[in-house]
């Protein structure tokens, strides 16, 4: 079980107990959660911890006073305490919080979002977005007042035979009724459709007075950035479901291939991956604000594909983090799609994305936001095949994990990537984030390291890309620290007197500034270098 996260968090009983307990910390956590999709707070399991200790008891009376100071301390803010016994019959308790159908804040006017694992402040104009990516009543489940009886027929039958054909459906829902199905999604409610059921199971004229049901057109451009061709859905037809399944079979640009050189052999591959287009398509639907207009536009480059959809991110996810935030737009029509099979599980979906792009020697998408839309780009074309021989021949011998792909593929494609790079690329906070991202990369010798801390520097094994046929241009990156200063006392022998930044300029880029500050650093503890003048002004020169 996964303790912190969107949806839960723990908390040590020293934060609701004792001289020292710090319940404005507690309630930020609540406001979090209420003004995301709610969740748990689970008090009494401490860091690193998954059980209480097994004496542990919870006095009943502590219930109360966190009842009464969550109260206290928040706005708009529902939170339920209860004791719970462990497995290892310790007590802890587990706090849940509802999501709030308004804005939630702390009684000082401080706002919260809770954002994966973290509780980000909300500041400024993002309160405002707050509060109107909040209404009172969710878009989806407002009534449409188009009577159950008037849905598509064919829609319907289609929406009810795809629930009932999943496997990720429990039996207890397959065997309710139509009716109890379209309630049970929130298509309908009482007699009629919500907007929801209009946008799944609604005839074109209903979609069409919805006033901001999805439009999609893929537009294709020649070397000249000149328009050659244009494909539409503009007439409401079809559903959100169904438009997935059109695009993808209409635009013949997504069934086309080209070779690459594999060996002595060569191989057709498809200019785009199906799955990957797919959940770009379903990024777009799902995740769209639908109080807003504009339609979503598929840009077809010679050598890269644009997926721009209207409306910003929501807010908490940003380009920086989108491979790790996880937020929810459209509760019911990402339900929907999930158990449909058409869409990842929550917070899957990007990191299939860069499994496939990075495994398939393609970079990884690149997230753009606008002032009022979100661009995703993907490149069409399959920068280092050999990537897919090494990924696909280490992934049958070790049955490596998703995230184990994903950093072999990502330092496979380059020259090796510092921590802080690597960092960067796979959008941690910092490089303690990494390890499980290596998982048993390290220890199968799949990926090697040099140096320490931040400036550690990771790369595919050798003896891996020699056996895949990856050729990378031969630099400094990677270059031992006993040769770094070789060639340091080289330099200096021509250029004695010289600062730092003029050393790197004549080394190189691929030896960082830290690398080379600590070379410098370890030459004149030797006593084989001189430093003269201190900080940006020091300059070095050999000693006599």
């Amino acid at each position: 079980m996964r303790f912190e996260g969107q949806n839960s968090d723990k908390k040590s009983l020293r934060t609701v107990t004792g001289k020292k307990a710090d319940f404005p910390e507690l309630a930020k956590d609540c406001v979090a959660f209420a003004n995301a999709q709610g969740g748990r707070l689970l008090i009494g399991i401490e860091d690193k911890a998954s059980l209480p200790s097994a004496d542990q008891r919870i006095k009943p009376e502590l219930l109360d006073t966190i009842r009464k100071r969550i109260a206290e301390l928040t706005v708009n803010v529902v939170a339920l305490p209860s004791i719970v016994q462990a497995e290892n019959g310790g007590e802890y308790i587990e706090l849940r919080v509802s999501r709030s159908q308004s804005v939630a804040s702390t009684s000082d006017g401080r706002y919260f979002l809770r954002v994966g694992d973290r509780s980000q402040p909300i500041v400024g104009d993002d309160v405002l977005r707050l509060a109107d990516e909040r209404p009172g009543r969710p878009w989806e489940t407002m009534d449409s007042r188009v009577p159950r009886g008037q849905a598509d027929g064919g829609k319907l039958e289609a929406f009810v035979a795809s629930i009932r054909n999943s496997d990720r459906v429990k039996s207890s829902v397959k065997e309710k009724s139509p009716d109890e199905l379209l309630t049970h999604y929130g298509v309908a409610e009482g007699t009629t459709l919500t907007h929801l059921g209009v946008l799944i199971l609604g005839t074109a004229s209903q979609r069409r007075n919805l006033g901001t049901a999805p439009l999609v057109q893929a537009i294709k451009y020649d070397e000249m950035g000149q328009k050659i061709n244009k494909w539409l859905w503009d007439d409401y037809a079809l559903s959100p479901v169904e438009l997935v399944d059109a695009v993808w079979r209409e635009v013949p640009d997504f069934r086309e291939s080209y070779e690459v050189a594999e060996g002595l052999f060569r191989r057709q591959v498809p200019a785009f991956d199906e799955k990957v287009i797919r959940e770009l398509l379903v990024n777009a639907l799902v995740h769209r604000p639908y109080t807003q207009r504009g339609d979503i536009f598929l840009n077809l480059h010679p050598e890269r594909l644009e997926i721009v959809n209207p409306g910003r991110l929501p807010l908490g996810v940003t380009p920086q983090n989108i491979l790790h935030a996880s937020r929810r737009r459209n509760e019911g029509l990402a339900s929907i799609f999930h158990d449909m099979g058409l869409m990842e599980k929550e917070g899957s979906g990007y990191d299939m994305l860069y499994d496939r792009l990075l495994s398939s020697g393609r970079p990884a998408p690149i997230p753009e936001e606008g002032p009022d839309s979100v661009k995703v780009t993907i490149k069409r074309r399959i920068m280092k095949p050999e990537v897919i021989r090494l990924v696909t021949e280490a992934d049958g011998r070790f049955q490596l994990a998703q995230r184990e792909r994903i950093t072999l593929a990502a330092l496979a494609q380059s020259e090796g990537l510092t921590a802080r790079e690597l960092a960067d690329l796979l959008e941690v906070g910092n490089v303690e984030e990494l390890t499980p991202w290596f998982g048993r990369l390290l220890s199968l010798g799949l990926v090697m390291s040099a140096g320490r801390t931040k400036a550690t520097h990771y790369f595919a094994a050798p003896e891996l890309l020699r056996n895949s046929g990856i050729k990378l241009p031969t630099t400094l990156k990677r270059i031992e620290p006993h040769r770094l200063q070789e060639l340091v006392r080289e330099d200096l022998r021509r250029y004695p007197q010289s600062k730092i930044g003029e050393i790197s300029g004549r080394i190189g880029p691929e030896v960082n500034r830290s690398q080379l500050k600590k070379t410098l650093a370890e030459l004149v503890k030797l006593g084989v270098a001189i430093m003269e003048g201190t900080r940006s002004g020091a300059r070095y020169r050999l000693t006599d």
